[in-house]
């Protein structure tokens, strides 16, 4: 698990062992060195090793949020300890990665007094899509102008722990809770990551 802790600056701390005791004094550390965010990667689910949850919220965090509604990542954790803000990212990189899209570069905009907005666009899928379950999806593609319009075509295989398909990806389609099947060629909108 890694800690980042700074007021202006960023402190990268080190992988901590997967003990509460360790990981209680990582976050000790960042709360003494003034840290207005602390964030940490992986540890934030259910397995015997996921222990960031349990000894924040020891360490009086207040939970404003674990496991949401969206894949990748689900086991997004957010709260507060005192005035630091705690976000816990899934230890999956592709998931990390969206999250930090979605989560934390806004709210580090925001605590540095600098406007954050989403580049998101109208597209035309590259290829069908099946019906969505109860979760919001973000699903790598790759976006190009076809025509004087977007199109998005996204992976076949959307594990999320296969970065290369992040690494190839330039957007995200966005897809709602229990959107039904999409055809190739409809509508569709497309978070743009670059």
């Amino acid at each position: 698990d890694r800690l980042l802790a700074g007021g202006g600056d960023a402190e990268i701390e080190c992988s901590g062992a997967d003990r509460k005791e360790a990981i209680a004094a990582l976050v000790k550390k960042a709360v003494d060195a003034g840290a207005e965010i602390i964030v940490t990667l992986g540890g934030a689910s259910v397995g015997d090793h996921d222990l960031v949850h349990d000894v924040l919220t020891g360490e009086g965090m207040a939970l404003d949020f674990w496991k949401i509604a969206m894949r990748p990542g689900k086991p997004l954790m957010f709260g507060r300890l005192g005035d630091i803000r705690c976000i816990g990212l899934p230890g999956n990189p592709v998931a990390s990665l969206v999250c930090t899209q979605l989560f934390l570069k806004p709210l580090l905009a925001r605590l540095g007094g600098r406007a954050f907005r989403q580049d998101m666009r109208q597209a035309r899928l590259g290829a069908a899509m099946p019906a969505n379950d109860l979760r919001q999806d973000y699903v790598r593609a790759v976006v190009k102008e076809e025509a004087g319009t977007l199109e998005a075509t996204p992976f076949s295989i959307q594990d999320s722990s296969m970065l290369r398909t992040l690494a190839d990806a330039n957007g995200l389609v966005v897809r709602e809770p229990f959107a039904p099947a999409a055809a190739a060629g409809a509508a569709c909108s497309v978070l743009m990551l670059r």
